[in-house]
């Protein structure tokens, strides 16, 4: 099975898939899966802009809208997480994962699925110690500090994944695992982004969390993105234990190194998405401490995995593990329209998410007044058959908007200067340092894109 990684996609759908295509065509071959790192912004209509915590000059429609509407439709099957530039509000309609549009699974803000027999784990958003141990509390319309917080990893999120006990095979984080940097080339990523080098030494370039999920799970791959930058590592787990190889990559821009691709071993295609048995006991088990409030406890909750892991058992063997179809909630923007016209909802029911919790039997607990998404007319769509203080106003951990205020003002001067016109692309093959045992673990496809 061959995957293609992308780093940090800001909207640029149309980009990336457009260069994926260039490369099937030139190499003469066939990507079966695509998996983004976050910021992935699934804008479907300009209200979804006020969901997104991103400078104004940086709120644009982007291409999602097109996939969302049924204008175009994702060529490979693609999956992503949630970063720290996403609208919030349409990611909190699939919490529990779903298809954002036809062929465009989000694994929700935690999530295990499978793709053929590949299992891929996900944890969206980036760690703020501050909210870590915080509920659920946001609902849309979310204030200025909501609206950065909505996207801060919590406890219950981590909990679950820990839960996990067979072997994963690909784990996606949008930042990047504290003490990543210990083992891979960490002299040349100081080098290039010299303001990483107080963060690496004082231990907080990174997330806790997801350092504590890659020990724990110990997946094959762990692929990130967030800082803009590419890395490798090889993380070796104890003397004699598994190796897990890390890559991050940078966000796509020109000249950018936002997309990888690897091959796997799998059972031979055609591949398709399924539920992970395993993830939906955990989700079943552990939904009554889902902590909807600031205040959350978790230090007494209770769960019996097994006995639900039978339940679902017998329950998928009744339905099915296919994903539930995709339905359109919120109106698709046009173009063609100068105003936005739609009705001021700030909460949907997403059908998939009801279906989901009715197959686990569990009640619906994601937001308040809600509508049907039957409310306006989607004969466009395409069913899917097919709280932080103002000392945080720019955290140091959300280098994102680090960037977007010009920290590195050339490079971004530059990047800016050249985005525009499709021109070309050009490949880059080089053998990653990804060593085990003497061996070459992987031999990987570099594309960097110029449009």
């Amino acid at each position: 099975m061959k995957i293609a990684i992308e780093g940090c996609m800001h909207g640029e759908l149309d980009n990336v898939y457009k260069t994926i295509a260039d490369l099937e065509k030139s190499q003469n071959t066939k990507i079966d899966l695509l998996l983004c790192c976050g910021d992935f912004q699934a804008v479907r209509n300009k209200k979804d802009l006020d969901s997104m915590n991103v400078p104004a000059k940086f709120k644009h429609m982007n291409t999602f809208w097109k996939y969302y509407s049924g204008q175009e439709v994702a060529p490979i099957p693609t999956i992503f997480i949630g970063g720290n530039h996403e609208a919030s509000n349409y990611l909190w309609e699939l919490y529990y994962g779903g298809w954002a549009a036809p062929n465009i699974y989000f694994l929700g803000f935690a999530g295990v699925i499978k793709f053929g027999n590949v299992r891929i784990g996900g944890l969206s958003g980036i760690y703020n110690a501050h909210n870590y141990k915080l509920g659920h509390f946001e609902r849309a319309p979310y204030n200025q500090s909501e609206l950065r917080s909505i996207y801060h990893v919590r406890e219950y999120d981590v909990m679950k994944l820990m839960q996990v006990e067979e072997p994963i095979d690909i784990f996606l984080s949008h930042d990047w695992p504290i003490g990543i940097t210990d083992c891979g080339n960490q002299r040349e990523l100081v080098r290039k982004k010299p303001y990483f080098e107080k963060e690496i030494e004082d231990r907080t370039l990174g997330s806790m969390p997801a350092a504590k999920l890659l020990d724990e799970l110990k997946p094959s791959y762990w692929f990130s993105a967030h800082l803009h930058c590419k890395f490798s590592a090889l993380v070796q787990h104890g003397e004699y234990g598994p190796v897990t190889k890390f890559l991050a990559l940078d966000k796509c821009l020109p000249g950018r190194k936002f997309l990888q691709v690897i091959e796997v071993q799998s059972e031979p295609g055609p591949f398709e998405l399924q539920f992970d048995e395993e993830w939906l006991a955990i989700t079943r088990a552990l939904h009554s401490a889902f902590p909807l409030t600031k205040r959350a406890d978790l230090k007494n909750v209770r769960m019996d995995k097994e006995g639900c892991r039978q339940w679902v058992k017998d329950r998928l063997k009744t339905r099915g593990a296919k994903p539930f179809d995709f339905a359109a909630t919120a109106p698709y923007y046009d173009p063609g329209q100068s105003a936005f016209n739609a009705p001021a909802v700030e909460h949907y029911r997403n059908p998939q998410t009801e279906a989901l919790l009715r197959f686990l039997e569990l009640p619906y607990l994601l937001g308040g007044s809600a509508i049907s998404s039957d409310s306006f007319d989607h004969s466009a769509s395409v069913s899917e058959d097919i709280g932080i203080s103002n000392s945080e106003d720019i955290p140091i951990d959300d280098v994102d908007e680090l960037e977007e205020l010009a920290v590195d003002k050339g490079e971004l001067a530059h990047e800016e200067g050249n985005i525009g016109g499709r021109d070309h692309f050009h490949l880059q093959n080089f053998e990653a340092a990804f060593m085990s045992n003497g061996d070459m673990a992987s031999v990987f496809t570099m594309i960097i894109a110029i449009f």
